[in-house]
Formats: structure tokens, sequence, C-alpha cells
């Protein structure tokens, strides 16, 4: 991990030495910087799924092993950790198409318009099958997850589902 660490400092300092010395990097490179960052938490979300299947005893990895006495605490913890993660990926998802409406507007103006939806309906599409496990999972926890947890968990859901729909 530590050398993770040095790894990371030392091609962030190489990034910051890049874009001061080359202020406008092209609009490729921030598109697919954008874009490795949404498929790392895409798959960041698609292993707590993978993981809260596992601590359930239902997924690939518990081989029919018995569940553990701290499974039950354990479980809410990465459940919300989830869904955290669940509602960053949705913020990139309403940034991009944010953005993509501006490119639109400016495109009346004369500006390069990039009309291929293709990239932002992937994006949409993944994200809403991992929110449908993630989901089914947290439905099929619900006993473990107690009274008072499930509600909040589902309105966060909700607003979720209901904020990509309506943008």
């Amino acid at each position: 991990l530590r050398l993770v660490a040095v790894m990371r400092a030392i091609l962030e300092g190489e990034k910051a030495a890049v874009l001061k010395r080359d202020r406008h990097l092209p609009l490729s490179f921030h598109r697919r910087q954008e874009e490795l960052k949404f498929s790392l938490g895409l798959q960041r979300l698609q292993h707590r799924v993978r993981e809260i299947q596992a601590l359930r005893g239902e997924g690939p990895g518990r081989d029919g092993a018995v569940q553990s006495p701290t499974a039950p605490r354990d479980l809410p913890t990465l459940v919300l950790e989830a869904v955290k993660e669940l509602e960053a990926a949705k913020q990139q998802v309403l940034k991009r198409i944010q953005i993509w409406k501006r490119q639109q507007q400016l495109a009346g103006n004369g500006a390069i318009f990039e009309e291929n939806l293709a990239p932002l309906q992937s994006r949409c599409e993944n994200l809403v099958e991992v929110y449908f496990q993630l989901q089914q999972q947290v439905m099929a926890a619900s006993a473990e997850l107690g009274p008072e947890l499930l509600p909040r968990l589902l309105e966060r859901f909700n607003e979720v589902l209901s904020s990509l729909v309506k943008r």
C-alpha cells in the first residue's frame, strides 16, 4: 500500500507539472480522464455489490460457509458505503449530462458539438444496472439492516433514480 501511495503521489506531481506547463490540455484528454474515473467508480460499486452478496452468503465468494457472527454488524456499513458510491457515480453522470446540455446550447452559436449520445447512454445504463443489483441486495437483506435503516436507504435509492430520470 505504501508503494501505491508513493506512485500515486509521483503521478499526481507529474500531472500537476504537465498542467502547469500546458494550461489547456486537449479536450479528449479530459474526457478520457473523466471516463476512466467513472469506470473505476462503477467497478468499485460492482465490487461492493459482490461483497454484499458474499457477506449474505449468496455470492460466489462464500462457498456455502457459515455466516460469521460479525456479519450483521458489517452489512449495514458495507451497504451505506455502496449507496454513497452510487450517489457519487450518479453525480458524475449528471455532471456529464449538464456538460452535454451546455455544449448543445453553445452549438446554437456555432460551436462544435459532438452529438454522439452513445457514451452517455452507456453510462446511464451501466449505472442503472448496478443500481438495481444493489437495490435487490438491500431488499433481500432488509431483515439484517433493521427497520430504522431500510426506509432511509430506500429513500436514497428513490432519489438517485428519480434524479437520473428527471435530468
